[in-house]
């Protein structure tokens, strides 16, 4: 394993709040690569430029030129930091004195808190009351106030926006807000900036915060570059949208990448994964595992289950990656130790 040196304009205006707009009533892309770069030196004061990691085995094992980019390096564990911060930083003096809102399984509910934190804001989180203890914890310890709901009998976005109406609080959503995109799309840029042009990028996708900000980043700094987003098995909305051109709306999956039981991609976010990514593909919760594995044996890394949908795609061949320079995004490495553990001593039955 190696070590990797590191060396706008909205097109759709918002205030900060929950997006409504249809898909159809945005004619332009909601981001620009300008307002990725401008994200990039609003959050640099803050944010850690994570490391390009490489692997000799993973090359050979593929027959590709894999650089990883760990976001599981990143403050809070997960590359929401990012886009949590570049969000929170423009917000009005009246928003500031407001507070914010987020509902989130875990690493964007931590990424708030600590943004919120560091910017003087208060921060209130709607977290499934069976997220992993470790996250729930985290966002405590960063000062937030965190009401637990049950992602499988209550709609967080309705609870979300009822108590942000009640205390008039700022919501961000985890994904489907533009300056969260583009806060996102700041991992490839740095990503882009340290290996040049790729060939392929994969990307971990849930909501496609993530995926549609890398995939605006490589469109502008490597043209060439194909973007594939990865999504669990059990969660394949992602994939169906992209194909039928439309946002299809799933069941939340079961699934033990807890970050990627979205049951549908955003508004905005849909906007740009139509236009900019290539395809969608997906891995099974057994695949997971045996990444989760081969980043803890080989690479000497903890990646959490989701941390772990783009190089699981590579890994097992779910891309056609032979012979070329690919980039992979390592989302985040939060993941209870005792789920971790139970990971890396059997094989882990699909849900």
């Amino acid at each position: 394993m190696q070590r990797g040196t590191g060396t706008g304009r909205l097109a759709c205006s918002t205030s900060l709040s929950t997006a409504t707009d249809t898909v159809t009533a945005m004619p332009d892309l909601p981001i620009s690569f300008e307002d990725i770069a401008a994200a990039h030196e609003r959050i640099r004061a803050a944010a850690h430029r994570t490391p390009v990691l490489t692997s000799s085995t993973a090359d050979a094992a593929t027959g590709a030129q894999l650089f990883f980019k760990c976001e599981n390096f990143q403050r809070i564990g997960a590359f929401k930091f990012r886009g949590a911060y570049n969000a929170i930083a423009q917000f009005t003096p009246q928003q500031k004195a407001g507070g914010v809102l987020a509902f989130s399984s875990g690493n964007h509910a931590q990424a708030i808190a600590l943004s919120a934190r560091l910017l003087g804001v208060q921060a209130v989180i709607v977290m499934p009351q069976d997220a992993p203890a470790i996250k729930i914890e985290a966002t405590r310890g960063y000062g937030a106030e965190v009401v637990l709901y049950d992602r499988y009998t209550e709609d967080r976005e309705a609870l979300g926006r009822r108590i942000a109406a009640e205390r008039g609080m700022t919501l961000i959503p985890p994904y489907d807000h533009p300056h969260v995109m583009a806060g996102q799309g700041t991992a490839a840029k740095e990503l882009l900036e340290e290996t040049g042009p790729l060939d392929v990028l994969a990307v971990c996708l849930g909501g496609g915060g993530l995926l549609s900000g890398c995939a605006v980043a490589a469109h502008a700094m490597s043209p060439g570059c194909a973007v594939y987003g990865v999504e669990p098995e059990a969660g394949n909305d992602g994939q169906r949208s992209l194909r039928s051109g439309e946002i299809v709306r799933i069941d939340t999956p079961r699934t033990i990448a807890d970050g990627a039981q979205t049951p549908f991609l955003g508004q905005y976010t849909f906007a740009v994964i139509r236009e900019r990514v290539t395809d969608i593909v997906t891995v099974s919760d057994a695949e997971l595992v045996e990444t989760m594995k081969f980043f803890a044996g080989r690479m000497k890394i903890v990646v959490e289950p989701t941390g772990c949908l783009a190089a699981a795609a590579v890994l097992h061949g779910k891309l056609d990656v032979r012979g070329k320079r690919v980039g992979i995004i390592v989302s985040g490495g939060n993941v209870d130790l005792g789920s971790f553990a139970g990971f890396l001593q059997g094989p882990q039955a699909e849900q």
